[in-house]
Parts: C-alpha cells; structure tokens; sequence
C-alpha cells in the first residue's frame, strides 16, 4: 500500500541480510519512522511492546526473527532458544506459532552451514504468501461490497474494529483488504473506523493508513457504533481476528464481541476476514484460546500531541485506580454471518472450514 504515495510495507529485508526493516507502529499516527532489527532478540522486543502488531504481520516478524538468530548462531540450540523467546511475546495470535514451527521444520533437517540462507529465504516466502492471501481476501470481500453497493445504489458504510488493515500484515490487510479492493474498483464507500480502546489502534493506525491512501472514513467512538447500527447508518461489520478454531470462533481485538452483539440485534452482517495461518484446528472453540493480558497503564494512560506538537502521555485515572486490560475477547460464531479467506467465503463453522480446508 502508499505511505506519502509511496509503495510500501510493513517489513522489509536489507539487501545484505544483516536487518530487517519495520515501520515503528508505536510512534503512529503523529510520526513515521523505520526501526531496523538486527538480532532476534530485537524482532522479539518489537512484537512484545507492538512496534509491529496484527496476527499476519506477528509471524512474518517471528519468521524474519529465526533468519536473524541464524545470523549470529545457527546451531539447534541457538534456535530452539530463539524460538522459545519469539513465541512468548504474545501468545494469543497464532500465526507466530505457526510461522515459529514452520521455520523450524524447515532449518533443523538442514546442517548449520546451510540454515543461514534458508532461513532468509523461507521468512521472505512466509512474507509473499501473506501478501497474496490478503490480496485474495480483497478479491472475495470486495463482492460483498459490490453486492451491497448494487441493492443500495450509493455508497456502502462499511464499519471496522482495531487495525486490520496492510499495518497489521506484511501489505493489503485482512479486514481492510476488501475495502482497498472495492475502492481500487471504484465502488463508493465510506469506513467508520473505531477508536478501539486502550490502545487506539483504530482511531491511530486504520485512520493513518486509510487516509494515506485515500479512502473516506470517519472516526468514531466505540460506544456510537451500537447507537450508528439502530440508524441503519451501517451496511456491513468487517473486523480480523488473532485466531480462529475450528468451529468457527473468533478471538479479535477486545471490544469486537460487542460490535457482534450489536450487530446481531441489528440486522447488519458480520464479517470476519481470515487468512489460512491465522485458523487453528488444534482447538476445538474459542475456550481454549489464551487470551493476553496487558499492563494496566495501556488503560490507565493515553498518548497524544499537545499543541506544539510534542507526542506526550498523559494519565487518564485518579492514583491508585487499578485497571485491568484483556487484549482480546471471543465471538462465538453465531454471531459470524461468514468468514473471508484467501480460498473464498464460508460459514463460521466446523463444516464451512472444511469445505475451504480439507486438509
């Protein structure tokens, strides 16, 4: 996607193989910076504090992490060590799982001289598989915009939750990838973009970006989208997740459960938009799914510009207050009208995902 009109994604290697290059998401909306990692300890820091966040964007930064720890060490112990540190930064997104394990099936069998370069080159196949997914996940989306936008005969309010957007994967996005779809196509449409508290990922990164490439969008609070929905002002709910199970269980952002909710007594489809890496099939629904837990001060605290336009933080709570931060919650499929993958749309169910992924 553009940043400034230029082409560009979320990670990057140099061209020697000694870094790789992110976009420091903690430092958005008010700066845009380039932070490079040379070791895996440093891709390990960027996933834990959310330089780099979003399930596909997690394990592309995991994958690019073990070709880092092959740079200084590639014997079996320096990577299992590795693995172990990337793995326990976050552990509710399963794609770093996924792309941890799929890493290390691929560099153990090989001898230590040979694991360097495999390594670089199995994290940049992990990075344009992601790409391509989230491509097709816009192709397949962008139809139920057109669908809507053909019966409506005007522009489709489309509404979203946290950032699930190209910052929240290597490029295009999940839930965000069907609105850049339906805009390239030139179907009118407009995003009301959530807040999304504590950590403001809606109203500071899917605002940044959308704007970057400019698509319409509005900045709501998330207790208007309730109030939005009764005014029949919402067309479609699109959000990502950070898992799915194999019943068809969401686990996404805190507060997505709510737009569920809301949207179900509303009569407004629900969408969630899913790679294949981000769906776990060892778990059976969305009680297993661990869910983070965050510090308190992402609640108690709040970044923003003061008006000479200095980033500051500033304390939203009386002293003493406790605060407690659950990072995601679960939306039972139920409440899932269907699931956008790369291999088309289905059911939120055991029986739709089959029907995508026999295997």
């Amino acid at each position: 996607m553009r940043v400034h009109g230029i082409p560009t994604r979320t990670i990057q290697p140099l061209p020697d193989g000694s870094a790789v290059e992110i976009i420091d998401q903690t430092l958005l909306p008010h700066r845009y910076e380039l932070r490079r990692l040379a070791t895996w300890q440093a891709a390990a820091e960027a996933i834990a504090v959310m330089r780099v966040r979003g399930a596909p964007l997690i394990g592309a930064t995991a994958g690019y992490g073990l070709a880092l720890a092959c740079n200084a060490d590639a014997a079996d112990a320096a990577l299992h060590a590795a693995a172990a540190g990337l793995v326990e930064t976050r552990p509710t997104a399963v794609n770093l799982r996924w792309a941890v394990e799929r890493m290390l099936a691929k560099l153990l069998p090989l001898a230590p001289g040979q694991r360097r370069e495999a390594a670089w080159r199995e994290a940049a196949a992990i990075c344009e598989e992601d790409v391509a997914q989230n491509q097709a996940i816009g192709r397949h989306g962008r139809e139920i915009i057109r669908t809507i936008h053909q019966r409506k005969g005007g522009a489709v309010n489309v509404m979203t939750h946290c950032n699930a957007g190209w910052l929240a994967t290597v490029d295009w996005g999940t839930a965000l990838a069907p609105v850049y779809a339906a805009f390239e196509a030139g179907l009118a449409l407009d995003v009301w973009v959530s807040e999304t508290r504590p950590r403001n990922q809606g109203a500071a990164l899917t605002a940044w970006e959308l704007k970057q490439h400019g698509v319409p969008h509005t900045v709501i609070a998330d207790n208007a989208a309730g109030h939005l929905m009764q005014q029949g002002k919402v067309d479609l709910v699109i959000v990502g997740a950070d898992r799915v199970t194999a019943n068809g269980d969401v686990a996404n952002k805190i507060g997505t459960y709510l737009k569920a909710l809301a949207a179900r007594d509303n009569g407004v489809p629900f969408y969630v938009a899913v790679p294949g890496p981000t769906i776990d099939f060892r778990l059976t629904d969305g009680a297993g799914i661990p869910i983070e837990q965050r510090a308190a001060r992402e609640v108690t605290h709040i970044a923003g510009r003061d008006p000479e336009s200095e980033v500051t933080e500033v304390q939203l709570t009386p002293d003493g207050s406790p605060a407690l931060n659950p990072a995601f919650d679960v939306t039972p499929a139920r409440l899932v009208t269907g699931l956008i993958t790369e291999r088309g749309v289905c059911a939120a169910s055991a029986a739709g995902l089959r029907g995508l992924y026999p295997a």
